[in-house]
């Protein structure tokens, strides 16, 4: 059975998607069966394994709104992730959703037939504390939160760590914290440096030991399509999610 993680945080601009489309990647390249749900509008991790979102034909939109099962919406890419693609359609599910039955459960119950062909899901969630997100933290047994090496890294964090306590209590009473992903990293900053100990201090033992640096070549990759293991894979970018990926693998060992 897959161990389902989100990655979310509703402030833009963390690497969320950069992380959901090379972590999925460098898991899929250590021998696991993974499947990565875009979740966000922008489409931006379908575009970032070389799918064209205006040719896609069956999307999470489909799938949210009751058009599509999972199995018609998954792609298979050359990356050997599977991918059920976004477009600029799921940005109307929000509204479409609210007069559903069972509307924050849509995206769990369509994946559930899916969900034992694989050893890792994971859900890309939007830049925002929506119906979509709510969709994501529902399905998904634990978040992943990326916080970029800034000055506002915390900013924001208190409502998604609110929303998430609110999931576990009346939606999803397994939810947990998955770990916390330092990224933009660079230790030569003092800025940076006062960031990881907040960090630390607020979150502990959940934040991981792999950092993710900025890197020229994590930011060139989505325009070709590839994932950064693929597209330079002696990069430090590569070379950091190979890392945090494997940190995952070992964590999650007696469940996948």
């Amino acid at each position: 059975m897959a161990k389902v993680i989100a990655i979310a945080n509703q402030k833009g601009g963390v690497g969320k998607t950069t992380t959901a489309i090379n972590l999925s990647s460098s898991v899929a390249m250590q021998g696991k069966r993974v499947l990565l749900v875009d979740l966000d509008p922008q489409g931006n991790s379908t575009s970032g394994y070389g799918v064209p979102k205006r040719g896609v034909k069956k999307s999470t939109y489909e799938l949210l709104i009751g058009e599509a099962d999972a199995r018609e919406t998954i792609l298979h890419t050359d990356y050997r992730v599977d991918v059920i693609p976004s477009n600029i359609q799921l940005t109307g599910a929000g509204i479409e959703l609210v007069s559903l039955e069972r509307r924050e459960s849509r995206l769990r119950d369509a994946l559930a037939p899916v969900i034992p062909e694989y050893d890792f899901v994971f859900i890309d969630c939007p830049p925002s504390l929506d119906l979509l997100t709510l969709n994501g933290l529902r399905a998904c047994d634990s978040v992943l939160v990326p916080i970029q090496c800034e000055f506002f890294a915390l900013e924001g964090l208190s409502e998604l760590m609110a929303t998430i306590r609110t999931v576990k209590k009346m939606y999803n009473p397994y939810i947990e914290i998955e770990g916390v992903l330092l990224t933009m990293y660079d230790g030569r900053l003092n800025l940076t440096l006062q960031v990881v100990q907040e960090v630390k201090k607020y979150f502990g033992d959940k934040v991981y030991k792999t950092t993710i640096p900025r890197n020229v070549r994590l930011s060139e990759a989505p325009s070709f399509g590839k994932p950064v293991n693929y597209y330079d894979g002696g990069s430090k970018g590569a070379e950091a999610y190979a890392f945090l990926a494997a940190e995952i693998i070992k964590k999650n060992r007696g469940g996948v």
